[in-house]
């Protein structure tokens, strides 16, 4: 079984667009959540203090800091993306992502790029929640057998179904009210997703950051997972 240490079954994807707006979801959620999702490249005014100020406030509650980059091309090219540009993932993120079409140069690509981070870890994209998305069977167990090669580096998969219960799975498209949302995404039940498809962790995203009460609803989404997690 993945030695992951849980203190919530709960990752918050807080997908806007402003850095204040990202701070401020992450004060109220941060008791209630293991990860905290971010995708920094849709942030309008990113900026290194800001990063600063979501790194003081993982410490304080501490959740990791999982950047949804997505990496997906050569190994070059994904070491440059990772460690350098504007965003300097590698330097504040405590996990990444990355499909395995490209293969396994990705994940040594992006090896080199954290080679001064050793607590930063991937997550391989082995399944989607997207409508039509064209992830097989075969490809999902490709992506197995490439983590198993890289383990020491490999945290787990983002996934809708347990891919082995030797890595973490986590799973987006973890919604409480809806059954599909926009452009194609398809939400399931946090107990469809922990009970019935064996996953580890849920993402929810517009649950929360579009919630009334973002706190309350993560405290909402917390406290089911946690107890569906012992089922």
């Amino acid at each position: 079984m993945n030695d992951f240490k849980y203190t919530s079954r709960l990752c918050a994807s807080l997908d806007v667009t402003s850095m204040e707006r990202l701070l401020f979801l992450a004060e109220a959620v941060g008791p209630y959540v293991c990860m905290i999702k971010t995708h920094i490249d849709i942030i309008s005014d990113f900026s290194l203090e800001g990063i600063e100020k979501l790194k003081a406030l993982s410490r304080k509650y501490d959740f990791l800091i999982f950047e949804d980059r997505k990496f997906a091309d050569i190994g070059k090219t994904v070491e440059a993306q990772c460690a350098g540009g504007v965003y300097k993932i590698s330097e504040w993120a405590d996990i990444i992502n990355a499909h395995a079409i490209s293969g396994e140069g990705v994940i040594d690509g992006l090896r080199s790029a954290c080679r001064n981070f050793p607590h930063l870890k991937l997550l391989l994209i082995a399944q989607m929640s997207s409508k039509g998305n064209l992830i097989t069977e075969q490809y999902t167990q490709d992506c197995l057998a490439m983590a198993e090669r890289h383990s020491d580096f490999v945290l787990g998969f983002i996934c809708q179904q347990q891919v082995s219960p030797k890595f973490l799975s986590i799973t987006p498209g973890v919604h409480l009210d809806f059954a599909g949302g926009k452009l194609g995404q398809q939400y399931r039940t946090p107990e469809e997703a922990l009970v019935r498809d064996r996953c580890d962790i849920i993402i929810v995203g517009s649950g929360i950051y579009e919630a009334k009460d973002p706190a309350e609803a993560a405290k909402k989404y917390h406290e089911q997972s946690w107890v569906l997690a012992e089922k």
